[in-house]
């Protein structure tokens, strides 16, 4: 019997070696059984054969019999934890339903483990946090600017996140836009950057807009909104983006780009600072501005402007600091060099204007 034991044991290391799988394997030591079982039942008594395979069949059926008990009982036990673990989730799922749904602003210990690094500091604290997972945050284009502004919007802990982009991902997208893979080719951009927010911050709510902001919805999107972000590529989206802001009274974070160097302003004359037609009254002429298709841009200048938005987005929910209300801050890659001007309201603006 040690011998066939001893055949079993090399048969099941050898298999697992190879990577066997664990049923062919199995299928294998019940081979050797049958054919042990059968020479203990054609050979004579005192063959050699039968005796150095442990001499009578008896030894093996009985050996048999309490592997099968074994098995059974093994199987008995998974069928009643499996039942006991369904019971508990129906438990559960029960006691979700009659719970009441947790209030906007109230954590449960993972958000506050995750939030920790935010609750500690001074300017932001747990009323801070708190008004961040009330807050609502609309970012134009999920491309260059908006992918980092929505990542931090995220992983700060907005409780709800818009994403409004009528474009599909393209392999020219993925040296900046880091929130897209490349299994995401093709896929509208909104419905990758949903996938990747809610794949990072579970607690937040992602709502995607798969269309161009156009006139007859910006007012009435915006108002589901607290703090505009447009990260746009075009001058059209950025009037319409102000106008409509402006209509709402919301603060528009805006971010630019070209080649090395980034620029980004909070618009909010509401509270007295300028719009941008008041910067920018006139669309600049044809060539003057070329995108970054035409101009080129390198790759991590998204990163830092966008990311950029987003700390200002969190300092106009919390109260912390002093958002970039009446100034610009540009930053130039290429130089390592940040510098700020002033923005002045022009009483003449047609959008926001008081003559």
């Amino acid at each position: 019997m040690l011998l066939v034991l001893f055949i079993a044991a090399m048969l099941w290391g050898i298999g697992h070696y190879m990577g066997t799988p664990r049923s062919a394997r199995l299928y294998m030591l019940g081979l050797l059984f049958l054919a042990v079982l059968a020479l203990q039942v054609v050979l004579p008594a005192g063959h050699p054969a039968r005796e150095a395979t442990g001499g009578s069949a008896g030894q093996w059926l009985v050996a048999a019999g309490l592997v099968a008990l074994i098995v059974a009982y093994r199987a008995v036990l998974k069928r009643v934890r499996a039942r006991a673990e369904e019971n508990e989730a129906e438990v559960a799922r029960e006691e979700a339903a009659e719970a009441p749904p947790r209030q906007a602003g109230t954590f449960g210990a993972t958000e506050l483990e995750r939030y920790a690094r935010h609750i500690v500091l001074r300017e932001v604290g747990g009323p801070g946090q708190k008004a961040l997972n009330s807050a609502r945050v609309l970012v134009i284009g999920a491309g260059g600017l908006g992918a980092p502004a929505l990542q931090y919007l995220a992983a700060a802990g907005v409780g709800t996140v818009g994403v409004i982009d009528d474009d599909v991902v393209e392999n020219a997208n993925l040296q900046r836009q880091v929130i897209h893979d490349d299994a995401d080719i093709g896929k509208p951009k909104v419905f990758s950057a949903e996938a990747a927010l809610k794949a990072q911050n579970p607690f937040v709510a992602v709502k995607p807009y798969h269309r161009r902001l156009e006139p007859g919805i910006a007012e009435e999107l915006f108002a589901d909104y607290d703090v505009i972000l447009d990260g746009s590529d075009n001058f059209d989206t950025r009037y319409l983006a102000n106008r409509a802001a402006v209509a709402r009274g919301l603060p528009l974070i805006s971010g630019a780009l070209s080649q090395w160097e980034g620029q980004i302003s909070v618009f909010d004359p509401a509270r007295g600072a300028p719009c941008y037609q008041c910067v920018f009254p006139e669309r600049p002429a044809p060539g003057l501005a070329p995108s970054c298709a035409e101009a080129g841009v390198i790759g991590p200048l998204p990163g830092v402007v966008g990311s950029m938005m987003a700390v200002e987005a969190i300092k106009l929910v919390t109260g912390a600091g002093q958002p970039l209300r009446g100034e610009m801050l540009i930053y130039d890659g290429l130089w390592s060099e940040t510098r700020k001007i002033a923005l002045k309201r022009r009483a003449d603006c047609p959008v926001c204007g008081t003559a």
